[in-house]
């Protein structure tokens, strides 16, 4: 028999595993611990449309982002939060390799492989909001957090799981938040319609790995806590299939499919038509409802830390 005193021991060392295990199991590998550094970081930066690799400051490079990311005449509130979000998330994919392998960079301007970038529309409040956040980075447990954003949640933000389909351990500081009706959201985030003819479905999906022959039929199969579209059954035919929605919305083209939060969908006459609500991923920052959130009076670390859990907000460097 063992002592109450070796059980209890040997209770905690059990414990201290399990959170080490935790630890380990969410982060994105061992070089994305948010330390202080004595000057802004130097980023190398891959241009998608020439070819063209460039060197220039994190600073400077998130002033492209945000201006590629968010509107003209926005609140500045809203910009730095954007600026708080992309600086994490540069930051976090470089701890894991950026995209060294694929270009030789840390990062590139592909919206689909990192964020948008379009230094031609910096503003000045845009330059202000930046400034006014220089440094400033999401931590969770002193690591970098993954700063996904979107453009509108549709009412509800979601988890990574949820909303792309992502591979690795769910994050522990990612939540849904419900957000409710947003006044200022245009109505081609809050209401869009999307259709596609079913041959034209074949050639999509059979690019995605998706192989049943000519589609017949599609069907969502599952659904997950906010709503959105986790399973979709491709039926063709020579078979059928099954893909994740936030797979099925790349695959279809995200700018048209905005997001998985599908509240019609109909096959018919060999069309298939979807109508919907929100636009893009749902997870993290929702862009739109960052911009309510400052007409509301709300600072910049007040607006990036209400869409995570237990976030801790961090200044890097001067």
């Amino acid at each position: 028999m063992f002592s109450q005193g070796y059980r209890v021991v040997a209770g905690m060392i059990l414990v201290l595993i399990a959170v080490v295990v935790v630890m380990v199991s969410w982060s994105g590998g061992r070089d994305d611990i948010a330390r202080e550094m004595d000057k802004e970081p130097q980023i190398t930066v891959y241009f998608n449309d020439t070819g063209e690799k460039k060197s220039m400051g994190l600073e400077e490079y998130l002033l492209g982002v945000v201006a590629g990311e968010m509107f003209p005449d926005w609140p500045v509130e809203a910009y730095g939060a954007q600026a708080i979000f992309a600086r994490s998330f540069t930051l976090a994919l470089i701890a894991e390799g950026g995209l060294r392998d694929k270009y030789g960079a840390d990062i590139s301007t592909n919206i689909e492989e990192a964020q948008a970038y379009n230094p031609g529309a910096i503003t000045p409040e845009i330059r202000q909001a930046v400034e006014a956040t220089r440094g400033q980075v999401l931590t969770y447990e002193n690591r970098y957090v993954k700063g996904w954003f979107h453009a509108y949640s549709g009412g509800v933000t979601t988890t990574a799981k949820e909303g792309l389909n992502y591979q690795d351990p769910e994050p522990p500081y990612i939540k849904s938040v419900k957000l409710g009706s947003n006044e200022y959201a245009p109505e081609d985030v809050k209401n869009w319609e999307a259709k596609y003819t079913l041959e034209e479905l074949t050639g999509l999906l059979a690019e995605a790995g998706i192989n049943v022959g000519q589609i017949k039929d599609l069907k969502i199969t599952e659904r997950g806590p906010t709503d959105r579209v986790t399973e979709i059954t491709v039926i063709g035919a020579d078979g059928t299939d099954k893909i994740h929605g936030a797979d099925f919305r790349i695959a279809v083209d995200s700018t048209k499919m905005r997001s998985t939060l599908v509240t019609d969908w109909d096959v018919s006459d060999g069309t298939l038509t979807i109508k919907g609500t929100g636009y893009g991923h749902g997870v993290g920052l929702s862009q739109w409802d960052a911009f309510k959130l400052a007409k509301e009076g709300k600072s910049p670390q007040e607006i990036a830390a209400y869409f995570f859990e237990g976030v801790e907000i961090k200044k890097l460097y001067d």
